[in-house]
């Protein structure tokens, strides 16, 4: 409140007691003397400067209770303004930071763009250099193309990409190379041969640097630096030449068609996705010893040439070598077939071995030729076996194996010495209208061969289209027995 307002309401207070007093003093007085005059004057004084004192307190409580609550005001005032002052200073701050990261993400970008173009840029000049007609320079696009996906584990698809290219360039045509041309051959022929050469170890470059990187090495746990995960492969009618994966680790291959140029190696691999063989030709041997199929493992319609190593590899999918041809040993003892075994029509020119083999679902050997030696010994099957109308041309040994589900040998053709010896059949067995050849030695005739409530007719007949003559396989009971042979199977153990 101004000066000059609390000076006017003291002057008035002021006043307005002196006149109070002098009323008072007036009018309380009249008409009296001595000391009762002297009393009055005095409480007449006394009432005056009290009312005054009074109003006065009043007015200066008033002045106390204003400047009280200007006080409070200006506190509230300054928390609004100090509240004012940090909003600002928050939103000066939060324009700063989305400034910086504004600045940063500019910055990631046109680093990425950089690197996207750099990429690209490198992929390019690599991939072009593959289309030389210079051996060497075929060779420096392929490290390139190897160095740029290695250079970026963290941009998976860029290495799938070069997988892909480097697929595609196995998947080119290619004629293998032939013996040297001699003295004589003229200069076009000695080229085309240095050619085919040249080309061959471009080849191998490839196929060397596809094995090398999906091999993650000896610890599971810390695989190598240079392994790259979940990678497919697409050699669909490629041509390879002495290919190694062992110990590799991929998802899913495709090797539909492919030739296989010399032994192919596949030792401990795992394939955690489907892996495609169908009609693929293997000119050498093949060792899948130990190898794992974690999806399905297509062989439809494939051609070993050499010998096929399969001990021990398990199959965890399906497992498919219809009309698969054989065409030297075929060796898949103590492997493990988790899903259907579909080996219908296959062709086993060589020995066929299923030794303490596996079969957790149904096995299917419908139509399966068993030129060589058909062994099945320890075997289990845990679900149904189906060898009706297979032909087994060697022997057929199925010592001590295991049948839990129902077997069917149906139709099916023996033409060497059979053993079902110490087999267990838990479900029934057919020989439905199967076939033995008579002119098979006198030991093959063993009844101990056969499983318990089988046996050989007594008579043999031609069959039209098939050498020899032939006994039927039936059951106990349908006829007449083949009168016992002295020679004792274990001449065949």
């Amino acid at each position: 409140m101004p000066r000059r307002v609390i000076a006017t309401v003291a002057a008035l207070v002021a006043t307005a007691t002196i006149g109070l007093v002098v009323a008072l003093w007036w009018a309380g007085t009249a008409g009296l003397s001595g000391a009762e005059l002297v009393n009055a004057r005095f409480n007449a004084l006394r009432t005056g400067l009290s009312i005054g004192v009074g109003g006065g307190g009043i007015f200066a409580l008033y002045l106390a209770w204003r400047r009280q609550h200007a006080t409070e005001i200006g506190l509230v005032q300054k928390e609004r303004d100090q509240a004012d002052v940090a909003r600002a200073y928050e939103l000066q701050r939060e324009t700063a930071e989305h400034t910086r990261l504004h600045a940063e993400r500019v910055a990631a970008t046109t680093e990425r763009d950089a690197e996207a173009r750099r990429i690209t840029d490198l992929y390019a000049k690599s991939v072009e250099q593959l289309g030389s007609d210079k051996a060497p320079v075929r060779h420096g696009g392929l490290y390139a193309l190897e160095r740029l996906a290695q250079d970026h584990p963290d941009n998976p698809a860029l290495r799938q990409t070069v997988v892909n290219v480097l697929c595609a360039y196995l998947r080119a045509p290619f004629d293998l190379p032939d013996d040297p041309p001699d003295a004589n051959a003229d200069q076009a022929a000695r080229d085309e041969h240095r050619g085919r050469v040249q080309e061959c170890e471009v080849r191998l470059t490839a196929q060397r640097i596809l094995t090398t990187h999906v091999n993650p090495g000896s610890d599971a746990d810390r695989p190598a630096t240079t392994f790259w995960v979940d990678t497919d492969f697409d050699l669909t009618a490629a041509v390879l030449i002495d290919w190694d994966m062992s110990n590799c680790l991929l998802r899913n291959a495709t090797f539909r068609g492919t030739t296989f140029a010399g032994d192919a190696a596949f030792r401990e691999a795992t394939f955690t996705g489907v892996a495609a063989f169908r009609e693929a030709t293997f000119t050498g041997n093949i060792w899948l010893l130990k190898a794992t199929f974690a999806g399905d493992a297509l062989f439809s319609g494939a051609k070993f040439a050499g010998e096929a190593w399969l001990h021990e590899t398990t199959f965890t999918g399906e497992i498919w070598f219809n009309k698969a041809t054989f065409a030297g040993d075929a060796l898949f003892s103590g492997a493990k077939f988790a899903g259907d075994a579909l080996f219908s029509e296959a062709m086993f020119t060589g020995n066929a071995s299923f030794r303490e083999a596996k079969f957790t679902s149904d096995a299917w050997f419908r139509e399966a030729t068993f030129n060589g030696d058909a062994l099945f010994n320890e075997a289990t099957f845990t679900k149904v076996a189906l060898f009706d109308l297979a032909t087994f041309t060697g022997d057929a040994l199925f010592r001590e194996a295991t049948f839990n589900e129902a077997s069917l040998f149906s139709e099916a053709t023996f033409n060497g010495f059979v053993s079902y010896s110490e087999a267990t059949f838990t479900r029934d067995i057919s020989f439905h209208q199967a076939k033995f050849r008579h002119s098979s030695p006198a030991e093959y005739f063993h009844p101990t061969s056969w499983p318990i409530g089988w046996r050989l007719s007594p008579d043999h007949t031609a069959i039209e289209g098939r050498e020899g003559t032939w006994h039927r396989i039936l059951a106990v009971g349908a006829g007449p027995a083949l009168s016992d042979s002295p020679a004792s199977e274990s001449a065949r153990d």
